[in-house]
């Protein structure tokens, strides 16, 4: 789903674009930063203790979104920074709710798409727009955030059931989200679905298949290749660098000189 926002936006408005374009390679860097942050955050705590793991990811966030919110426009070191950080301190916060306070994972599903449906309303009811290439205000920008963060909770939530409390098992769970997140594009594509839900249909649905993949490389049980945590983490992390290394260097189309 190239560009699937087309959203007509002033020079000076173009500026001001906080968002990478929408393009394959967007997508890809998308699901290898879930599969990171999914597996990375096992990682810290399996070798940290909980409170410093949790403590230290949940800092580095807020450094990571104050430094977005600072830029004046889109700068892709910065942005991808932010969204690893969403994905692993939101792995590890999805974790305790589901794990540690003992919330049924179908409670927890159904809580975050309520409250990603609430964010969504309350978006639109302020600026008539949920584009993602119209996020040129601050108040525009923190309902993207908000809505980011809370896709990535739900996306946990959504892979830890089908993979655990419905026995699919983490393979199984790719191949099913792998399906899931093509239904929106052809949607959109021939079924004349909007652009802006055929997007964040497909947004919410990195989450469970990029931490369903690898989980699956990297869990120590009877569904999954037994990789460990750790070298999963630094093969995911390795492109997904190299990718952001390709966008950064490349002219945004977004911006202005």
């Amino acid at each position: 789903m190239t560009n699937p926002v087309p959203v007509a936006i002033s020079p000076a408005r173009a500026l001001a674009t906080k968002v990478p374009e929408i393009t394959a390679l967007f997508w890809v860097i998308k699901v290898l930063s879930t599969g990171m942050g999914e597996t990375f955050s096992d990682f810290l705590v399996s070798q940290l203790p909980p409170e410093l793991a949790v403590g230290g990811a949940g800092v580095a966030l807020i450094v990571a979104l104050v430094a977005q919110f600072r830029s004046r426009r889109y700068v892709a070191w910065i942005y991808w920074t932010a969204v690893v950080m969403v994905s692993i301190f939101g792995t590890m916060v999805a974790d305790i709710v589901d794990f540690k306070l003992g919330v049924p994972l179908q409670a927890t599903t159904i809580a975050f798409l309520v409250l990603l449906g609430a964010v969504f309303g309350l978006w639109y009811a302020c600026e008539k727009t949920l584009s993602v290439h119209s996020i040129t205000t601050r108040r525009r920008e923190a309902f993207y955030w908000a809505t980011v963060m809370i896709t990535f909770a739900l996306g946990t939530a959504a892979g830890d059931l089908t993979a655990g409390k419905m026995h699919l098992g983490y393979l199984a769970s790719t191949v099913l989200f792998a399906v899931v997140i093509a239904i929106p594009a052809i949607a959109h594509r021939w079924a004349g679905l909007g652009a802006i839900p055929a997007f964040w249909a497909s947004y919410v649905v990195t989450r469970p298949l990029g931490a369903s993949a690898t989980d699956w490389l990297a869990a120590d049980r009877s569904d999954g290749l037994r990789l460990g945590t750790g070298w999963v983490s630094l093969a995911v992390t390795i492109p997904m660098v190299a990718l952001i290394a390709t966008v950064a260097l490349r002219p945004d189309p977004q911006q202005v000189d």
